[in-house]
């Protein structure tokens, strides 16, 4: 195993915990989007500052005004504005048909990777992205044809709110790939950490409109288990999901991270399934094909590049 090996490695891990943000909606159905957002970037905001407390002012001291801006807009889109987008997607169209969307931010950061200077060239990576587009097509064939459950209207909210968590992510992943490129005075785990103080911060303002206007009456036992699945989140996929998220980021390339994204779709259907109680169909099961083989085939295509043993990979990558 070399350093492509320690980054796919970290990127799965990544994915089994992000997702989970999948899940969440489904749980507390009864609180808005808004208000699970808010819950759970509270949550990581707290968990965040206090781990990051003991090197506080020496990272202040190593940060100048652009990589405050940075933080800034890279929690926004990253987190608050993905997230409150993700969940009322889930809760208006569905899980299947949010995967569906999401699974489709490998396709657009290779796109985009692919322009970077050392880029693989966008021909070696043809037949990665023809079969991670027929993997996600799998994966909603069921939900297109099923989508009568609801009203139009709803399903269309839902589409266009998956879409535009879509966009916000692809965003977020090329932003915080490249920033974390240029900042050798910080680790992953710190950069990590510092975004989730930011985004804690900007949670507080979330918080009045979310939890003070129009806020539904519930009972003790919807708060508790609120604060459960918010507290379990944040902790999950936000605080051990991004530190692996941003290990890997500093051992593969753009265009290999991309494909890492896949791991997160293919982990929020089988706790779908886990869910649901069910087995996964054949067209399922076609998918989970197509984007372990459009995986191999972006490593296939990085390896010449990114081979490197593995003690030098682990070293890098130590925060």
């Amino acid at each position: 195993m070399g350093r492509t090996g320690v980054g796919i490695v970290c990127g799965i891990v990544a994915g089994a915990l992000w997702g989970v943000v999948f899940l969440a909606p489904e749980l507390v159905r009864e609180f808005t989007p808004l208000q699970l957002s808010a819950g759970r970037y509270l949550a990581y905001g707290l968990f965040a500052a206090v781990l990051v407390a003991p090197r506080w002012r020496t990272l202040v001291a190593t940060l100048g005004r652009g990589e405050w801006w940075a933080l800034v807009w890279l929690s926004l889109l990253g987190n608050i504005l993905y997230y409150v987008l993700l969940a009322s997607a889930v809760q208006l169209g569905g899980m299947a048909m949010t995967s569906l969307v999401i699974g489709f931010l490998p396709v657009a950061v290779t796109l985009v990777g692919s322009r970077d200077r050392d880029a693989v060239p966008l021909r070696a990576l043809i037949p990665s992205l023809v079969l991670s587009a027929a993997g996600i097509l799998c994966i909603g064939w069921q939900t297109l044809g099923a989508a009568g459950t609801g009203s139009a209207t709803v399903q269309a909210t839902g589409l266009v709110c998956a879409v535009g968590a879509l966009v916000s992510w692809t965003t977020y992943a090329v932003g915080n790939s490249r920033w974390l490129g240029r900042l050798d005075h910080v680790s992953a785990h710190e950069w990590s950490l510092l975004t989730g103080v930011v985004t804690g911060a900007q949670a507080l303002l979330l918080a009045v409109p979310a939890f003070l206007i129009g806020a539904a009456d519930h009972g003790a036992p919807e708060w508790l288990r609120f604060c459960a699945v918010a507290g379990g989140v944040a902790i999950l996929a936000s605080i051990v999901g991004n530190a692996f998220w941003n290990r890997m980021s500093r051992l593969l390339p753009l265009t290999l991270t991309g494909q890492m994204i896949l791991f997160e779709t293919l982990f929020a259907l089988l706790y779908g399934f886990l869910w649901e109680q069910r087995m996964p169909t054949m067209a399922e099961v076609a998918a989970i094909g197509f984007v372990i083989a459009s995986v191999l085939s972006c490593v296939t295509a990085h390896q010449p590049k990114n081979a490197v043993p593995v003690e030098s990979a682990v070293g890098e990558a130590q925060v």
